[in-house]
């Protein structure tokens, strides 16, 4: 044999329930259920054809296989499974008359393309397999070309028969792992890219509605690759970011004049989502891959740049109290998604920095008296939704909590972490500031009984009493006993906790607080 193959596959079975679950048991699967069958999917198997090029590149190969074994593929190798007595003709015949087969990839260097175009050795005899069904075959991704090899003119090695076809490039050491990536999704056929369904018409076309550019894309996309990419502007350019966005935001203010006021609150937070989800992505790669000093000091000064938006403007005529509502639902909710992206990275100093360090206000504020203040100043009571649910008779007890916990889902991070921050917030503020008038409301532990009964995840993990001298500081604690007053003030209702209407959370357990720190 001149040739390694390696075998992928789909084998499913499906059986559509009307009602019940169907429980089908098998070796190597999982159930897979959706709203209208079960679907029991098998690991997928790969069929690689290669040259035996030399030791290295055999050994390359076999650990390719192995790392795809490892990513949930059961990959069949010659040198594992071929045995001395098998026909080594109607194993490579397996690639295109096992119907289980679905995906071949093709391991291309020099070698293997000289064999292929030549039809000699094994890598020949597989061509002559091959190149019908690439010719005459209607599906186009049964095969892909794994490109281990260029030539002098940085051109990639293909046989003749894949000329025109696009393949996975492994011939720069530098990108194995993102090329990687690729393979594993083409097998899994998951692509990171995929068409999105067709929607309705939009809603600008059959109604004039209101379109606000920030300009900010570019901007963050420009972050981003510094961040990930460890470039020396990463921080500048990430605070060009943050600064453009928390600038531009005044495009968002509405006109207090319109009504009912509150369906346009509802829509200009709307209207902001894409603008939501870039800072969230900014936070997240933060998180991941750049979290320092610099950093996190621009995203607290980023949020100290937005506290003007919630209150009224200099030299403003009438003013309400809800005027900037929009304003006040958009920066609570970037602040929690800023502490939940970095405690859910376990970056609890940068998490730390953010509550622990005032926030400057100047020139004319409501704030004026005091130029620090808390961060309990981006959680601010909105005061058009609960008219909203008022006017419209909706019931719910409470539409923040409702909309935080909806807009959650894309987001990429889940709701249990902003449950998670906002339970940190709450705890934090009362710990600090016990009897100042600033008080963090934590909404979305309306939810917490339904969706996380339990403690939170980082308090689950510090049963450990090493990982609880990591998280403490999250609290702004010394030790465990330093949370017994506020606990006891909970029990006696000297300290009080949020209810709605007969909706309410323990703290302690939340905390799990009779577990931490009872494990080395």
């Amino acid at each position: 044999m001149e040739n390694l193959s390696l075998l992928i596959a789909y084998p499913i079975e499906m059986e559509a329930k009307s009602r019940g679950r169907v429980v089908v048991g098998a070796k190597n699967s999982r159930l897979v259920k959706n709203d209208k069958e079960d679907v029991k999917v098998c690991n997928p198997k790969l069929f690689i054809s290669y040259s035996w090029t030399s030791q290295d590149h055999e050994a390359w190969v076999v650990q390719l296989a192995t790392d795809l074994r490892e990513s949930g593929i059961d990959v069949i190798l010659d040198k594992w499974d071929l045995k001395e007595g098998h026909d080594a003709h109607v194993f490579m015949e397996r690639m295109v008359s096992d119907p289980e087969i679905k995906k071949v990839a093709l391991i291309c260097d020099k070698v293997y393309v000289q064999k292929a175009d030549g039809r000699s050795g094994g890598v020949g005899t597989e061509t002559q397999i091959i190149s019908p069904e690439i010719y005459t075959s209607q599906a186009q991704d049964k095969f892909v070309a794994v490109v281990k090899e260029r030539d002098d003119e940085g051109k990639a090695y293909l046989p003749a028969y894949y000329h025109s076809r696009i393949y996975i490039d492994f011939s720069d050491a530098g990108t194995a792992g993102e090329n990687f990536e690729k393979l594993i999704r083409w097998v899994y056929e998951q692509p990171l890219y995929r068409k999105p369904g067709l929607g309705q018409k939009p809603g600008f076309l059959s109604e004039e509605q209101r379109q606000v550019s920030l300009g900010t894309s570019s901007r963050q996309k420009r972050a981003l690759d510094a961040i990930k990419n460890g470039r020396g502007n990463s921080d500048a350019v990430t605070i060009e970011y943050l600064t453009t966005l928390a600038n531009e935001l005044e495009k968002f203010r509405i006109d207090a004049s319109i009504d009912p006021f509150d369906d346009e609150v509802i829509q200009n937070i709307e209207t902001f989502l894409p603008y939501r989800n870039e800072a969230i992505e900014l936070f997240v790669n933060i998180a991941l891959y750049r979290d320092s000093y610099e950093t996190h000091t621009a995203i607290h000064r980023f949020f100290e740049r937005l506290i003007p938006y919630l209150e009224q403007q200099q030299n403003a005529g009438s003013y309400r109290e809800w005027d900037v509502d929009n304003f006040k639902f958009i920066v609570h909710e970037l602040f929690l998604y800023a502490l939940a992206t970095l405690i859910r990275a376990e970056r609890f100093e940068s998490a730390n920095f953010l509550m622990a360090n005032g926030y400057y206000v100047s020139g004319y504020s409501k704030y004026s008296k005091e130029p620090m203040v808390p961060f309990e100043v981006f959680g601010q009571h909105v005061k058009s939704l609960e008219y909203r649910n008022k006017r419209l008779g909706l019931r719910r007890l409470s539409l923040r909590a409702d909309l935080l916990e909806q807009r959650s889902k894309g987001s990429g991070v889940e709701f249990r972490y902003l449950m998670q921050a906002d339970f940190i917030l709450f705890m934090r503020g009362n710990l600090d500031r016990p009897n100042d008038q600033w008080h963090w409301w934590p909404e979305t532990l309306l939810y917490v009984a339904s969706q996380h009964p339990g403690s939170f995840e980082v308090f689950a993990r510090s049963r450990s009493a090493i990982y609880f001298e990591k998280v403490k500081i999250l609290l702004g604690v010394e030790s465990k006993d330093a949370l017994l007053p506020l606990l006891e003030g909970f029990r006696t209702e000297r300290q009080r906790i949020p209810r709605w209407e007969g909706t309410s959370f323990g703290p302690s357990g939340l905390l799990g607080f009779n577990e931490i720190a009872t494990k080395p």
